[in-house]
């Protein structure tokens, strides 16, 4: 027997474990590293959009768990992805987070210079070296891969497949929003530091249970209207469907009079705003006026940064783009409404009042996080805090039972 819950499209079993993960989960700085190598490092991350680097020199950099990555377009067009570590000391070859290297990449340290594809062009001073193969040393590549225009990145081999096959279930509906056409959007970008566990911020982010209380702005686009479907695969889906009323709040009740008839949408999409998530760490969120993303990169285990995008369509209308400048403020009010929630919880968890959870039905998509994250580390579902320098090899016999 099962139950269906008001706010959920996904059946849910009658019964399930409606605990969370342990409270030392979320500030064990060892159980941090443990994640770096096994969740961060082998899973795809969403760098940027291909037309974030739209001429040859184009670069974007990124970095997560002491890895760094250079993506960047070279003199054939082509998208390429790198380690952003020089061959000669591991220096980075570029050191922001954006720019164009025109026809050369030129290392700061030292000058070794690289061309666009990653070969070696030269080294400073070559005389003072052995002979140098310029494909030998050419810059290390990282296994990448470009899903509707946006371009993915893993730093190891893991247990997911391609970013096409994960996203298979939900790419016919994405491509509705004609994804490989989007331009970056003026401002964009966003980046900001949290104090709490990167799980922390997924948590309060992977259920809508709290959006009536905690998000006046989402609760007046879509009320009721709001349902999250469960980790499946890797992959969730959540959509909100906007009230039939104009609204109360004045960014919701102008958002839901300027946004013009979304014709390239069909009729079941023009009014709402449709999530989907990619386990570990990324949304991507398609609205009728644009598309974001947005992503948590854990630098310690108390410490995590939050970074994201904004793309608008080509030949946005003046209309479309006040469209999307309130969208853009109701996401922002949202954000930092989650912000404190996030902070709220992880603090609990070095509480002494604290005695750990209970879901409810519209939590199950949560609980299916945990369980993925479970899979891969199944020590989080020890109770009690390993001791110290014990959690790698608690992990690994845990893993070991599981082999017939």
């Amino acid at each position: 027997m099962a139950v269906v819950s008001r706010n959920h499209s996904t059946t849910v079993p009658e019964s399930w474990d409606r605990s969370g993960l342990p409270g030392w989960t979320y500030f064990s700085e060892e159980l941090h590293e443990l994640e770096r190598n096994e969740i961060f490092r082998n899973h795809w991350q969403c760098v940027c959009h291909v037309n974030d680097i739209p001429d040859p020199g184009d670069f974007r950099s990124f970095d997560i768990a002491g890895e760094r990555a250079l993506i960047l377009r070279d003199t054939d067009g082509h998208v390429r992805a790198f380690h952003n570590v020089c061959r000669h000391r591991g220096s980075r070859v570029v050191a922001g987070e954006r720019g164009n290297c025109r026809n050369v990449i030129v290392c700061p340290y030292h000058g070794w210079t690289y061309n666009l594809n990653g070969s070696l062009r030269g080294a400073a001073r070559s005389e003072t070296f052995p002979r140098l193969d310029a494909l030998e040393w050419a810059l290390r590549e990282v296994e990448h891969e470009v899903w509707l225009g946006f371009i993915f990145v893993r730093f190891k081999p893991g247990p997911q497949g391609s970013v096409a096959e994960l996203f298979g279930r939900v790419e016919e509906e994405a491509s509705l929003y004609d994804p490989e056409g989007l331009l970056p959007a003026d401002s964009g970008d966003f980046l900001d530091r949290l104090d709490v566990n990167w799980k922390s911020v997924r948590d309060v982010d992977n259920e809508g249970y709290h959006v009536q209380q905690a998000h006046p702005g989402l609760h007046d686009l879509y009320g009721q209207n709001y349902h999250d479907e469960p980790y499946v695969d890797g992959v969730a889906r959540s959509v909100g469907r906007f009230n039939r009323g104009p609204g109360s709040l004045w960014s919701v009740r102008n958002y839901r009079k300027i946004l013009p008839t979304a014709h390239w949408l069909p009729e079941s999409h023009r009014d709402a705003w449709l999530y989907i998530g990619l386990f570990p760490n990324l949304v991507l969120g398609f609205y009728p006026d644009s598309v974001i993303f947005y992503q948590e990169i854990p630098v310690s285990a108390t410490c995590t940064i939050q970074r994201g995008s904004t793309y608008r369509r080509k030949n946005e209308s003046r209309e479309l783009r006040l469209a999307r400048y309130l969208s853009g403020r109701i996401d922002r009010d949202a954000v930092e409404e989650d912000r404190l929630l996030a902070v709220w919880s992880c603090e609990a968890t070095k509480s002494s009042a604290y005695e750990g959870v209970i879901l409810s039905d519209l939590e199950y998509g949560l609980k299916t996080f945990h369980d993925h994250l479970r899979v891969i580390l199944p020590v989080l579902s020890i109770e009690d805090e390993p001791p110290h320098g014990s959690i790698a090899s608690a992990n690994s016999s845990l893993l070991a039972e599981r082999i017939p």
